[in-house]
């Protein structure tokens, strides 16, 4: 087992930045091979477990191929953490992924990773260091250099499989837009607007802000200190916990990175879209310093990649800010498949998550997770109807995509290969929205090219202490 000394001392050889050290993995070929045994369930580890956590260790332990040896939290005793601590009883249990590793790490083979944004940078990179499977939330982290840095470390590691958590990746929207793509349907696409205007857990805040919330009494049973993870200290306020860490930029990435991945990625990724070359924010109502707008219109300019025209995406939140639609849109309805947040459902609002998509000839409407699309108007549907291809349905859902991926059997769909530029384009979107101005971008060098200060922006500020070394791969 690689320690938490080893990983300490060993990326200590690595250069700082994106430069490549001496990390070594024990994904062996042995243990490689005793992995994907497919007589055998896959060891794994959840750190994370309540709330979204709960929700998805349901979900992977619903397929039936895996078999839980640890549970981690900051907070064990907080009653989000009950039910999960009540499922698994013999899963050994800790409070620090570090501690984990450190102390069991032999005995797991994956991890599902569904915690705050922006600690999913140190659990990944430890995780992969170790030579463990990753499953992580998205999306993949809070800021570009994070990202990546998580992608370079996976390629440096081939057989450790990964997996980012948006779900529509193995659902029908998933195989319909490949194989509508790949049958000429959709052809040409030249504009993208997607939005998500529901309420959201900051729109009730004063936007006129001057200093983040006043220190709060710590939780008793709550580790406020290995929460805070890599990021910079801030006292303790219930505003930050819980899901409302997703309202700050300290912590959290917004609507957009919330969402993005949920509507976007099959479009990003069939379309071939990579990184914007500009980022332009058009509209901030209630912009801050500290945390997200009221609402936000955000342009996502894609050049032109081999023959598909370039693409301009327009992105949309906030309650007063919804897109005009076009002719023939029809209603708007909800995906029952979208998951619960926190046990609850997402609720209608007067346009909800989704997607248009023009191309020259045919406009897409589409939704949100795994929702397919059709083509606008009804009339232009029924004239395409025996031109569609046959769709094949999916193997897997998600989440037995990845673990079926750990036991060698399938590849998982949004590995950080794919899910990172995504991801990507949403670090590079918050930017804008923070910064409150216009980033050009050069796709080659991935430097911003018009604004040195958003240029030293997509590295952040440097870690907190002691956690320096999980930024040297």
């Amino acid at each position: 087992m690689t320690t938490r000394r080893e990983f300490i001392r060993n990326a200590a050889f690595a250069s700082a930045g994106l430069a490549f050290g001496g990390i070594s993995t024990k994904m062996n070929a042995a243990s490689y091979s005793r992995i994907v045994d497919a007589n055998r369930k896959v060891n794994l580890a959840y750190i994370g477990i309540g709330n979204r956590g709960w929700e998805i260790m349901n979900d992977l332990d619903n397929t039936g191929l895996a078999n839980i040896v640890a549970l981690c939290d900051v907070d064990m005793g907080a009653e989000h953490t009950k039910k999960a601590l009540a499922k698994h009883p013999k899963a050994k249990r800790f409070k620090d992924f570090r501690e984990m590793f450190d102390k069991i790490g032999n005995e797991i083979e994956a991890v599902a990773i569904a915690i705050p944004d922006f600690a999913h940078f140190p659990a990944v990179m430890m995780a992969l260091a170790e030579g463990k499977h990753v499953y992580v939330e998205k999306p993949m982290a809070r800021t570009f250099h994070e990202v990546e840095l998580m992608m370079k470390a996976a390629r440096k590691y081939p057989n450790i499989v990964t997996q980012m958590g948006n779900q529509g990746h193995s659902e029908a929207n998933y195989f319909q837009f490949k194989a509508w793509k790949e049958a000429g349907i959709i052809q040409d696409v030249t504009a993208i607007t997607a939005h998500m205007n529901n309420p959201r857990r900051w729109h009730g805040w004063d936007p006129n802000i001057k200093k983040f919330p006043a220190a709060e009494t710590i939780p008793g049973t709550l580790d406020w200190d290995t929460w805070l993870s890599a990021q910079s200290h801030h006292d303790y306020n219930k505003d930050f916990h819980y899901g409302q860490w997703r309202c700050w930029y300290d912590f959290g990435m917004g609507a957009l990175g919330d969402w993005g991945a949920h509507i976007l990625d099959t479009a990003h990724e069939f379309l071939d879209l990579g990184l914007p070359e500009e980022v332009n924010p058009l509209k901030l109502s209630g912009h801050n310093d500290y945390f997200y707008p009221m609402s936000s219109t955000i342009e996502f300019k894609f050049p032109k990649r081999g023959n598909m025209p370039p693409v301009v995406i327009t992105w949309y939140d906030g309650l007063d800010n919804i897109p005009a639609v076009p002719e023939g849109y029809g209603v708007s309805e909800i995906d029952p498949n979208i998951p619960t947040v926190a046990g609850q459902k997402i609720q209608p609002a007067k346009l909800n998550p989704g997607k248009e998509i023009y191309s020259k000839e045919l406009t897409f409407k589409g939704g949100s997770h795994g929702s397919t699309l059709s083509i606008i108007s009804e009339e232009k549907a029924k004239e395409m109807e025996r031109k569609l291809p046959e769709v094949p349905q999916s193997p897997s859902n998600h989440f037995a995509n990845f673990l079926l991926a750990c036991q060698g059997k399938e590849k998982t769909r949004s590995p950080f290969e794919i899910a990172g530029p995504l991801s990507q384009v949403f670090c590079l979107g918050v930017a804008a929205q923070r910064l409150n101005r216009r980033i050009v971008f050069d796709r080659v060098t991935k430097r911003v090219k018009n604004d040195a200060f958003a240029d030293a922006f997509l590295t952040g500020a440097p870690p907190r202490k002691g956690w320096e070394d999980f930024y040297k791969v």
